[in-house]
């Protein structure tokens, strides 16, 4: 029999290719093509219109710095609100945190969190049935316009890129409305694609967010399958700059949140590093950002 590949498309003239052992599911749904399948490297794989989205052996990486780092450069975050995430993994994350009081999740797709629940159960784990957790399937730009002001700690925005169903993200009106929903010392987070290939993402994003925030930066983390380098994750503050503060003040934090221990590639050391970027990243930030 012949072998099966999946050829991943994010770029027109660079990419990565997968050795599929059995697809698993592959749906058309009202916002994009999904599908799932068992690899012989990676383990189960979701693909968002032929874009490698998550895959087991690796989402720790992404998941991990996406969730630990915005909630515990907050002094105390209790409400959080997730954009997107579909899989499940941001959402199991923050509920780690016995802290946090209250996870809303709006996912505009609710195939991508039916295949989730179906084909990649480890990845949330039992989060859907944590009595703290609110999924929503609808649009995370309708929920923050109507938000309450204050409402939130912590935005973290797990989307695509911002093409298709993810463009909508990176709006000033979005981030505008993001920053009255945050309490005084909110942070939004969001992925910001890999600089290497995609530094406007990180530019025009930074750009855009420091019209509403004092304080905007980006950290890093080495995900294996985000082919390109590091993917840079994008962070904006109300309060204190998420840079500046030390490993023993994020050590305290994460003890009070009971997550010490729990991690595969965040630790308070690694916490703080990836704020140190390369010069090659860090030039695309705004000047003024901290």
């Amino acid at each position: 029999m012949a072998e099966t590949w999946l050829n991943e498309t994010l770029y027109p003239d660079w990419g990565q290719r997968f050795l599929v052992t059995r697809e698993l599911a592959r749906v058309k749904s009202d916002f994009q093509d999904v599908v799932v399948f068992e690899s012989s490297s990676h383990g189960r794989v979701l693909v968002l219109d032929g874009v490698i989205q998550i895959t087991e052996r690796d989402e720790f990486v992404y998941q991990e710095m996406l969730t630990h780092v915005p909630l515990l450069a907050h002094p105390c975050a209790k409400r959080v609100l997730i954009i997107g995430a579909g899989d499940g993994g941001v959402l199991r994350r923050v509920l780690q945190h016995e802290t946090v009081e209250k996870a809303v999740m709006v996912e505009i797709d609710g195939a991508v969190i039916e295949l989730s629940k179906q084909y990649l159960p480890n990845i949330a784990g039992d989060a859907w049935n944590d009595p703290r957790a609110e999924v929503i399937v609808g649009d995370g730009i309708d929920y923050v316009l109507k938000a309450a002001d204050g409402s939130f700690d912590v935005i973290i925005v797990d989307s695509t890129d911002p093409i298709g169903v993810g463009e909508v993200l990176f709006t000033d009106e979005f981030y505008s409305n993001c920053a009255r929903i945050l309490s005084d010392e909110g942070l939004i987070v969001n992925q910001c694609g890999v600089p290497f290939m995609q530094a406007d993402e990180l530019h025009e994003t930074s750009l855009r967010r420091a019209k509403f925030f004092p304080h905007v930066g980006a950290y890093v983390a080495a995900v294996p399958t985000y082919v390109g380098g590091f993917m840079t994750l994008g962070v904006a503050s109300k309060g204190q700059a998420p840079n500046t503060q030390t490993v023993e003040q994020i050590r305290t934090r994460a003890d009070a949140a009971k997550i010490v221990g729990t991690t595969r590639y965040w630790t308070p050391e690694i916490h703080v590093g990836a704020f140190n970027l390369p010069p090659y990243i860090a030039e695309h930030l705004p000047k003024t950002g901290k």
